[in-house]
């Protein structure tokens, strides 16, 4: 039997369920890009700039210090009604009772993380190609992110830029799926170029150094929230969800 119009996918109802992520301005906090400034610190002024979405990234932290620092941002972050994922490490979103996790092609596969995250839990999953996205487990995950749209020096074994028709060819292919899941994407994403990305199909850009590494992190996120905001009021129906 052929479904109707009005049928959804199994991605799709899976997806619908799921819990509503607003991904306009997502920073990811790294410690080797706040530079003196605590994660803690620059958390803060982005919230107070704009960010909707908060991740915490460290690639070579101690497990422990790690999760020290997730619970400090946690408790920050109370109240904000602004979510704190960890980057990789679901292990230390568990134990410092984070709000979820994002997991990359390389880590934790998205069936396993949320098997420890349960139910409740973001989680978050990085896509690079076309292909990845018709095999992403979408009914599993609250957002997918298309990364290396630009070439960026925060990931040091980051694959060749997708541009943005490669932003563009993810988002087509998620939604065909999943019409209702958040697409973000990132690298090399400042305010100048976020209007374009958003353009392009993505629902909001994921950023690191042009907030951790900016001298007034508030105002760097505010000026993404405005291009953001500016460029969803003028998608068109071809490009909005």
């Amino acid at each position: 039997m052929v479904p109707g119009p009005g049928a959804f996918s199994a991605d799709a109802r899976a997806a619908a369920a799921r819990r509503a992520v607003d991904l306009r301005v997502y920073v990811l906090v790294d410690p080797a890009v706040t530079g003196a400034r605590s994660p803690v610190e620059v958390a803060l002024a982005a919230v107070a700039g704009g960010a909707t979405i908060l991740q915490y990234r460290d690639k070579d932290g101690a497990t422990g210090a790690m999760v020290e620092t997730a619970r400090a941002l946690m408790a920050a972050l109370a109240g904000s009604g602004v979510p704190l994922l960890v980057n990789d490490r679901v292990d230390v979103a568990l134990a410092a009772g984070a709000d979820g996790a994002h997991v990359g092609q390389d880590d934790m596969t998205p069936a396993d993380a949320r098997r420890l995250l349960g139910p409740d839990a973001l989680l978050g999953f990085s896509l690079n190609s076309v292909a990845e996205a018709d095999a992403a487990p979408l009914g599993l995950l609250d957002y997918v992110c298309g990364q290396c749209v630009y070439a960026t020096a925060s990931k040091a074994d980051a694959p060749p830029p997708i541009g943005l028709d490669g932003i563009a060819a993810i988002a087509a292919a998620v939604r065909r799926r999943a019409p209702a899941m958040p697409v973000g994407a990132i690298s090399g994403i400042t305010a100048a170029n976020a209007g374009d990305v958003v353009a392009a199909g993505a629902d909001g850009v994921a950023v690191i150094s042009a907030v951790g590494a900016a001298a007034d992190p508030a105002a760097a996120a505010a000026a993404l929230r405005a291009a953001v905001d500016a460029a969803l009021a003028r998608r068109t129906p071809e490009t909005r969800r």
